[in-house]
Order: structure tokens, then sequence, then C-alpha cells
């Protein structure tokens, strides 16, 4: 599935392994603090790991600019509008 400059990849379709890394890498970045709970690294991998089983998040490799990140399927969807108006 191509969306944008990217690639949809399904979260079952990466080795346990490279999950696990994308996932750390991802919810370890700067500005991704999910509010006012202080979650572990683990907790964090689980939340996300969640979404992507639920459909809520997907994997994205943008081929152009060679990188891979988590988004949520809303934002690709409505890209540029967050949350309800």
């Amino acid at each position: 599935m191509r969306k944008e400059n990217g690639v949809i990849v399904p979260y079952d379709r990466i080795s346990p392994e490279a999950l696990q890394a994308l996932l750390e890498e991802s919810v370890s970045r700067e500005g991704t603090d999910s509010g006012y709970t202080r979650l572990t690294l683990a907790q964090k991998v689980d939340q996300v790991r969640g979404q992507l089983a639920r459909g809520e998040a997907v994997i994205v490799c943008d081929l152009a600019a060679e990188t891979t990140n988590i988004v949520l399927r809303r934002d690709l969807e409505h890209p540029g509008q967050k949350g309800p108006p």
C-alpha cells in the first residue's frame, strides 16, 4: 500500500527483533512523551504495539528519505489535522 512518498508495511511482516528495535527507537525519540503519566520504555512499546495491532497506527517507510516511522493512521488520512475540531 503506497501513501505519498512512503509505503505502509504491515507490522506482522517485520521480524520480531526488527519490530522491537523500531518500537523502542520510535518511543524513545524526543517529544514522544504521552502526557501526564510517566511510562517505562516497556510500557510505551506495549502501548504502540497495541496501536499497531488495532490498526490505529501504521509503519511507514519513506522511500525518498530512507526512513521508517510509526504514525497514527488518522494522521495519514487527514494530514495536518490534529484531533477533533
